[in-house]
């Protein structure tokens, strides 16, 4: 009995591994180029949650190496290669989606970063935009008055 793994362990292994399921699914969608600052916002936040929960999932998952680790030192070699095999697929997994996550997170804020300097530029260029019609707009003065035409060749 001492080879067979406690209880906690079956549930550790199955709360984790439906959290990894759960975090490939959402690191499985689409990465879709948007254009709207609140919905690249959501996004960011439903990844650091991810994040967060990926650090409450860790204990378990260290139990899970340390449990692994002290019945292979008393389970005969194919049992503890057995359980060895499963929890070197389960931190493949794991590796992979929290490198994603990271990688998925600096993207995005990149892009949000990218996007709100766009959108900075193009409010400058509207208002510019709107003070050059005002301008082009203006009567033009009389072809005599000199000191005004000046005044305006200066505003161009």
């Amino acid at each position: 009995f001492d080879s067979l793994p406690p209880a906690h362990y079956k549930e550790t292994m199955s709360s984790v591994l439906v959290w990894i399921q759960q975090a490939e699914t959402k690191l499985s969608t689409p990465q879709v180029a948007v254009a709207d600052y609140e919905i690249m916002e959501k996004r960011l936040r439903e990844l650091k949650a991810l994040q967060s929960s990926l650090q409450e999932q860790q204990k378990g998952l260290s139990y899970l190496s340390t449990t692994v680790e002290d019945m292979s030192k008393k389970a005969p070699a194919e049992v503890s290669q057995r359980y060895r095999s499963e929890i070197e697929m389960m931190l493949g997994r794991w590796k992979k989606s929290s490198a994603q996550l990271v990688e998925h997170c600096q993207k995005l804020e990149d892009f949000m970063s990218k996007l709100q300097r766009f959108q900075n530029d193009i409010k400058t260029l509207k208002k510019w935009m709107a003070e050059v019609d005002v301008f082009l707009k203006e009567e033009w003065p009389a072809l005599g008055d000199s000191e005004a035409l000046e005044k305006q060749l200066e505003q161009c």
